[in-house]
């Protein structure tokens, strides 16, 4: 009978009525079928439950307001699917049988202990598979209960009707697996509960072998960071050390429960256990602690992310074995089995989890160096703005050499490095001079915003963000004035200067009149100013990486431990180098890859994709100031002037927007912050924006935030 299954399942999913899909489906039910006729009989039972058509209420006995206030759909049509077993006893006894032997011919560990758990540490790797896995999605006749869970529940929403399920449904579910089995059955069939108890044990040991290698052991205890060391935990106190006894221990107390005796002394080891995996999970947090305080590796992370998801794991499955009877324990351990089936095969759920994992490891590394761009009070103030203007100086050498360059025609991709070389020069001149560059501060400050992040949960916390935002905007408004108010009068100063010493022009006036058109509001600048801001945020993250592994890989203990530069420095020496490169490393990383884009990039897209131009508030002011140089009082008279003035306006606000945008969005999801409490944050600013106005262009008199970040 079951052999034609596909004919019957043709017809019921063209029937039109709920219960009559049913039917047909109940009646083809054979419990002696081959596994793998049986599986596909399952799947399609499953499928609907959750996607079949609305069932009556009166179909199955209930008016509609008491369906309405007791069920979901899902729960209805269980209801009526139970409801339609109880009046079909042979029915009822073959899908008894077929959820049993499901249990009894499937390898349960697949799903209780291998569901949701990462298999590869890189990101490709993990996406391959979750891409072959929807491809080719598990077939039926494999004797692994987490293929049929994964071809049963495949949406996200069916964890949630499943944890949901009432006391009602529950215990009748419950008395279907029991009915009518048979003596021989339950010879042949291991109890769930040693199924719980052979998962924990798995979990156990992975979790111990993880927590005891190398990568995990060098980071436990309370390893201090500097010259100092740290102390380390003896190894027969670890909780990992301890866990693989612990739960020989339980196995050994349950055993001797079945045999007749004491539950105490099973209780008392189970809660052992319980307090050991708690402490590997405190332990997990302190690994943690440690690589963002030493340096973030994504294959250590990886590790150390996969044992506390089974240590989660096993606390789900330690619960459901200790509370058998309580039918809503093994609801809500099927609900987070489903869940989390389905979040290891969501390509999404990948995207997500390492986007948060990136955006973290950005962040944490340039939070004390964007805490420099941030002035919190006058006097901090009146410094950033004697930085930017220090920049707007440097700048101007910058803009001079750039039109020098543009002027000997030169191929563009070759051009481009040359630029590069020139941005890259000055951005390091600025960096070591201690001056500011404006529109780089987003992509800094916002890792430092991001720290702050972690105290929005209450009124204090909120204020403080508030207050470093409003900080950051006035920051921001001082050093683009600064700039733009340094290099346009000194590049108008030295075309003067340089016009009457040498008697011509640094660039020809047909050349400033393609300046001036080139950067006019109503062209392409806008689009160009933003792009350029994807750049300035770009740097930023090429900056985090190399802090990162600058940390990681300990190279400041290397170089001031090492021989030959103790020889030659002394020991001194060798130090004061190490603590150099360590303070200055994420800056020149980040300064010369800027640098380095500005100039090829552009050259690159226009060769390949589409025309592109670097548009930099600070060199298109001192562009402008030189190209009114040589074209005189009559330019004031050009509207192309001051469409030009517009667009370089433009450029203020985009370069600094976008670039913050994108750092900020970041710097939220590396914190995992929820759209609402985004969402008060956003509401708390423009609530201090409005009540105190004066402060994004001139501090108060006593500083809004709190303790400074140090």
């Amino acid at each position: 009978m079951f052999t034609s299954i596909k004919r019957f399942i043709k017809k019921w999913r063209a029937s039109r009525d709920g219960g009559h899909q049913l039917d047909a489906l109940l009646a083809i039910a054979d419990k002696t079928a081959p596994y793998p006729d049986r599986s596909e009989w399952l799947i399609e039972l499953a499928h609907w439950i959750h996607r079949g058509r609305a069932v009556q209420p009166e179909q199955i006995g209930t008016t509609v307001e008491d369906a309405a206030s007791r069920s979901t759909p899902a729960h209805t049509r269980i209801r009526y699917l139970l409801h339609v077993l109880d009046r079909n006893p042979a029915w009822k006894a073959n899908v008894a049988g077929i959820l049993r032997a499901l249990l009894r011919e499937s390898d349960g560990l697949s799903l209780l202990c291998d569901a949701g758990m990462p298999v590869h540490s890189g990101f490709f790797g993990a996406l391959f598979e979750r891409l072959e896995a929807s491809l080719i999605p598990p077939a039926p006749n494999r004797r692994d209960l987490r293929a049929i869970v994964t071809l049963m529940f495949s949406q996200e929403r069916d964890a949630e009707w499943i944890a949901n399920l009432p006391t009602d449904l529950l215990t009748r579910i419950r008395a279907l697996f029991d009915y009518e089995e048979e003596d021989n059955e339950q010879l042949d069939t291991t109890p769930f509960s040693l199924d719980l108890l052979a998962a924990l044990h798995n979990l156990t040991c992975q979790i111990s072998s993880t927590g005891l290698s190398q990568t995990v052991r060098s980071r436990l205890g309370e390893v201090d960071a500097g010259d100092a060391g740290g102390v380390r935990i003896a190894m027969e106190k670890q909780p990992f050390y301890r866990l693989t006894r612990a739960m020989l221990a339980v196995e050994a107390a349950h055993q001797a429960v079945s045999e007749g005796g004491p539950q105490d002394k099973l209780l008392h080891e189970v809660n052992y256990l319980r307090l050991l995996l708690d402490e590997c999970r405190s332990a997990t947090d302190n690994v943690f602690a440690h690589l963002y305080r030493n340096g973030v590796s994504v294959d250590i992370v990886f590790q150390v992310e996969r044992m506390r998801m089974r240590i989660v794991r096993a606390e789900h499955l330690l619960n459901a074995w200790m509370t058998q009877d309580d039918p809503h324990a093994g609801a809500r351990l099927a609900a987070e089995l489903v869940n989390a089936n389905h979040a290891s095969q969501s390509v999404a759920h990948l995207v997500r989890s390492n986007f948060s994992l990136l955006a973290r490891k950005v962040v944490e590394y340039s939070a004390d160096t964007g805490e420099h761009y941030i002035a919190r009070d006058r006097a901090e103030y009146l410094k950033m703005l004697r930085m930017a203007a220090g920049g707007g100086l440097v700048t101007v050498v910058t803009v001079c050499v750039k039109f020098a360059i543009t002027g000997v025609h030169l191929q563009s991709m070759f051009e481009g490095l040359l630029a590069g070389i020139n941005y890259a020069a000055s951005f390091l001149l600025m960096h070591f001079l201690h001056f500011s560059l404006a529109t780089k501060q987003p992509a800094m400050t916002a890792p430092t915003l991001a720290r702050e992040l972690d105290g929005v949960g209450t009124p204090a916390g909120v204020d403080s963000f508030v207050s470093s935002v409003t900080a950051l905007m006035r920051t921001q408004a001082a050093a683009v004035l600064g700039n733009v108010l340094l290099v346009f009068p000194v590049c108008f100063g030295v075309q003067l200067l340089w016009h009457a010493l040498f008697n011509a022009n640094i660039i020809s006036p047909e050349k400033a009149h393609a300046t001036l058109h080139s950067f006019s509001l109503l062209g392409p600048t806008p689009f160009y100013a933003a792009l350029t801001g994807v750049l300035l945020w770009s740097s930023s993250l090429l900056s985090g990486w190399a802090d990162n592994w600058f940390v990681l890989h300990r190279v400041a203990d290397a170089l001031a431990y090492n021989r030959r530069l103790r020889m030659t420095l002394g020991a001194s020496g060798a130090a004061r180098l190490a603590a150099f490169c360590r303070s200055n490393v994420a800056g020149v990383v980040g300064n010369i890859t800027l640098g380095l884009m500005l100039g090829l990039v552009p050259a690159i897209l226009t060769a390949f994709a589409f025309a592109f131009e670097v548009r930099h508030v600070t060199l298109s002011a001192g562009s402008i100031g030189i190209a009114i140089g040589v074209l005189g009082k009559g330019a004031l008279k050009l509207p192309e002037l001051w469409w030009a003035v517009a667009g370089v306006g433009s450029m203020a606000i985009l370069n600094v927007a976008v670039s913050f945008a994108l750092a900020f969005y970041m710097a939220v999801k590396s914190r995992d912050l929820r759209r609402n409490a985004v969402r008060s944050l956003r509401g708390a600013i423009w609530q201090r924006v409005f009540r105190h106005p004066l402060e994004l262009v001139w501090p108060a008199k006593t500083a809004r935030h709190p303790d400074r970040v140090q």
